[in-house]
């Protein structure tokens, strides 16, 4: 929000002292953040001066255009008091005008230098300006004409123009509606400085009857008050005068026409958003009400949009005329042609308003303003200030007629203890403090022993609860006042065994080459698509959010992968040569037990509250995943690289439950989105954890990775619960270690891990280690066959093992091999 100092001033009785540094200072304390002091005359720099013509000589030229060679009175600001002369290709002035001569030496917005330099014949020094040319505006077809009672030829035309002014820019928390006014920001001025307010909502109005405009409000939860005053009579090439111009300017806003100026300078002044209808295309009485499904209409923007049953909107007998509170309709628009206006002041629900805006993608000043909750008793005076302001400036006749339907709903009282700013604060804030200052905020209070009854002024929806009255009381009395407090040092308890436990899975990750990212975690039915996932998959049941931040990923994600997937997929894209990515973080699934309860702030929820609260909490599991893609190996000097597989992922979730002290048992399986044939179930205990493997090609083609892209996505949660708090160390041995290969013929189908686990348990407690070396298809060993190659290594804690022992432990390991997977040993 931007605001002249000039027009706060005129609101607010503030001392000559009170400088644009020290307003935006004491306003930034009481919670209007400053955001930057600039000068309406920003970008201009020089002598900027009222000139007067004197002559001008139309000269044709050559390429068909007309120049005038004028003469220009600038009283002594060219140091000589001769007139100027300078060349100007406008034609909207004539000898005797007063216009804005900038002389040679200025600057315009854009480092634009001016100087005495020769043109069309003449040598011209200096320019007469137009409105854009100077930055105020965009009429660039002639030049600025002033009232002749501007000044004299030679004034300062920064202050003609109002370009002398400071305008200070705020920036307003959504919770603080009230600063996007002036009558707002002069409020909280007065405050600051304990200075006389004049409110300009604060007007006589004429009493409601039954000569108003029809008006008929079938939804009166969403338009609690209408107010519709009319006049007639109206001239519309009546112009917006210059001070009213140079304050929509300095708020940030481009004046249009007189009318629409007009409702605009108001919602500025008062904080009440108005809107004008062109009465002579209004045909029957206004109603307000819900659209109906598939409804159309086209808004002020020209766009044709499809209406919600959740919208308000304002109609006619034609139709819809208006998106309630949010945007006007093309149909009753207001044009150069109006002279009759219907003013429409009404108040609207806050949260409607913002559905609808969000919901149609809208941006409006009045928008922005009617969703954050404005003053629902100052219809009637926004409305008779617009009537007021059309018939002095533009002519018009007020009819007598006042239409007023509803009632403001009445704020709530809410009740704290006196000394509770104090407790939350920690300043010395008396209860009589207390009441001053809510009192000062324009709360009306009540006291009653050691307890103070409060309503909130219409103008702050926002004071809802007792610590909203707390923050009134501490902003007044300043937050710097908050005492500085160090904090006690907690008991050492230390980490939990969960954040433990997640520090080691860190490290261990990070040490396997793995770089930990945080992504978004939404997703939509595309990527569940993209994922391969089938209709009945659990990981397509997820929880919707009421208010996404794309509409395209509306849901709470089910599993880790997409946005891991497309972090790797990114980071390959700008020349990364292979990735090796981790995630932990929660994942969610509903749970059809209603939604939750909502409950007040002023108390602790009791156990069967919190109950019932944690039942409709979705369930949260902490979810890991990994994902590998791209180089896993790098190439060099030292030969070829080795790109990232199946094996890799496989080899991350063992290496992590190693770590944790946890067996994790690969199995096949099939799962999307990995490739079937090259993914494993990760198993601990007979309980399937996660999964492993190497991603399915229609996965990795729709996500940009390389073909056999490997991942790993386990429940986090699960695998914590089975891991020991401390892992023991190796244990050491001075014992010669004793080595035996095996190479063992199995069907294809058969995984190297089942028979490793075979040989583990049929090896008994002499195996030290067993590992895979070699995998072998061929003639030799016939179709539907493969061979697997393991390297045993046997050893005792104390003493030599024979080769009777290691021959005997052998074939035990390979006897249950036989047994479980149908191995026989390769001769």
């Amino acid at each position: 929000m931007k605001a002249s100092v000039s027009w706060i001033k005129e609101y607010v009785d503030l001392s000559a002292d009170v400088t644009a540094e020290r307003l935006a200072d004491r306003l930034t304390d009481l919670g209007l953040k400053l955001e930057a002091i600039e000068s309406a005359a920003a970008g201009i720099e020089g002598p900027l001066v009222v000139g007067k013509v004197l002559t001008m000589e139309p000269e044709p030229q050559k390429n068909g255009k007309t120049i005038n060679w004028c003469t220009v009175d600038v009283g002594d600001a060219n140091g000589t008091g001769e007139p100027q002369g300078i060349v100007c290709g406008a034609h909207n002035f004539e000898p005797g005008d007063l216009v804005v001569v900038v002389l040679p030496g200025g600057v315009l917005p854009g480092g634009f230098e001016i100087s005495a330099r020769k043109t069309y014949g003449h040598v011209s020094a200096g320019m007469i300006c137009s409105s854009r040319e100077l930055g105020i505006g965009d009429d660039h077809d002639g030049i600025i004409v002033l009232p002749a009672d501007a000044g004299a030829p030679g004034d300062d035309a920064f202050k003609v123009l109002g370009l002398d002014e400071e305008v200070i820019e705020f920036e307003i928390n959504p919770d603080r509606a009230y600063g996007l006014s002036l009558r707002g920001i002069a409020r909280d001025a007065a405050l600051a400085f304990d200075a006389p307010y004049r409110d300009p909502a604060v007007r006589d109005v004429p009493p409601a009857d039954d000569q108003g405009y029809p008006v008929v409000v079938d939804d009166p939860a969403g338009c609690p008050v209408f107010v519709a005053r009319a006049v007639t009579g109206f001239d519309p090439t009546a112009p917006t005068p210059d001070w009213m111009a140079a304050r929509l300017r300095h708020a940030g806003m481009r004046p249009i026409s007189l009318a629409v100026d007009i409702t605009n300078y108001v919602m500025l002044e008062t904080g009440r958003p108005i809107h004008g209808y062109d009465r002579d295309k209004l045909q029957g009485p206004i109603r307000v009400r819900r659209a109906v499904a598939g409804e159309r209409m086209t808004t002020l923007d020209d766009a044709e949009r499809t209406l919600s049953t959740e919208d308000l909107v304002v109609t006619d007998d034609s139709g819809i005329i208006g998106l309630g509170g949010v945007m006007g309709g093309a149909t009753t628009e207001m044009s150069d042609a109006t002279t009759s206006v219907l003013v429409e002041a009404a108040h609207w629900d806050p949260v409607s308003m913002f559905r609808t805006g969000k919901r149609h993608k809208i941006t409006s000043e009045a928008g922005k303003r009617n969703e954050r909750g404005v003053d629902p008793t100052i219809c009637e005076a926004a409305a008779d200030r617009v009537v007021e302001l059309l018939v002095e400036l533009g002519g018009a006749t007020a009819e007598p007629g006042v239409t007023v339907v509803g009632t403001p709903p009445a704020a709530p009282t809410i009740t704290i203890p006196a000394d509770l700013p104090a407790r939350v604060t920690g300043i010395d804030i008396s209860g009589e403090t207390t009441v001053a200052h809510l009192a000062a905020v324009g709360c009306e209070v009540a006291v009653g022993g050691d307890r103070v009854a409060a309503t909130p002024p219409p103008w702050r929806p926002d004071i809802t609860d007792p610590f909203d009255l707390v923050e009134e009381v501490a902003r007044v009395v300043g937050y710097d006042q908050v005492p500085s407090v160090l904090p006690r040092e907690a008991a050492g308890r230390g980490l939990t065994r969960e954040q433990r436990l997640r520090r080691r899975i860190g490290r261990t990750l990070a040490g396997a080459g793995c770089v930990e990212v945080i992504s978004f975690p939404f997703v939509g039915s595309a990527t569940l698509d993209a994922l391969g996932l089938p209709a009945d998959d659990p990981r397509r049941d997820t929880v919707v959010l009421a208010n996404p931040i794309s509409a395209e990923e509306p849901s709470y994600t089910t599993t880790l992968l997409p946005g891991l997937i497309k972090a790797a997929a990114r980071n390959l894209s700008r020349g990364a040569s292979g990735v090796a990515l981790f995630e932990t973080g929660t994942v969610a699934f509903p749970v059809d037990r209603g939604p939750a309860p909502i409950y007040g702030v002023d108390r602790r929820p009791d156990d069967a509250e919190l109950d019932k609260l944690y039942d409709a909490i979705p369930r949260q599991p902490l979810h890991l995943s990994v994902v590998l893609a791209g180089e896993r190996e790098r190439a060099g000097w030292w030969g070829d690289g080795r790109a990232a597989g199946w094996a890799d992922a496989i080899g991350v979730a063992r290496r992590l439950g190693d770590e944790l002290g946890v067996t994790i048992e690969p199995q096949q399986a099939t799962h999307a989105p990995w490739h079937p044939g090259r993914c494993a179930a990760l198993v601990v205990d007979g309980e399937t954890i996660g999964h492993a493997g190497e991603l399915h090609p229609k996965v990795c083609d729709a996500f940009d990775l390389p073909v056999r892209s490997a991942a790993v996505e386990l429940d986090l949660d699960r695998l914590m619960a089975k891991a020991v708090d401390v892992t023991p160390g190796p244990a050491l041995s001075a014992m010669p270690m004793a080595k035996e290969d095996v190479a063992l013929v199995v069907d294809a189908d058969v995984t190297a891990g089942a028979v490793e686990a075979a040989l583990r348990e049929g090896a008994g407690e002499l195996l030290e280690s067993v590992r895979l070396f070699d995998v072998y298809t061929g003639e030799q060993i016939g179709a539907g066959r493969k061979s697997l190659a393991f390297a045993l290594r046997f050893r005792a804690g104390n003493r030599t093992l024979t080769d009777a022992e290691t021959g005997a432990a052998r074939d035990a390991a390979v006897a249950r091999a036989a047994e479980l997977t149908g191995a026989v040993q390769r001769a």
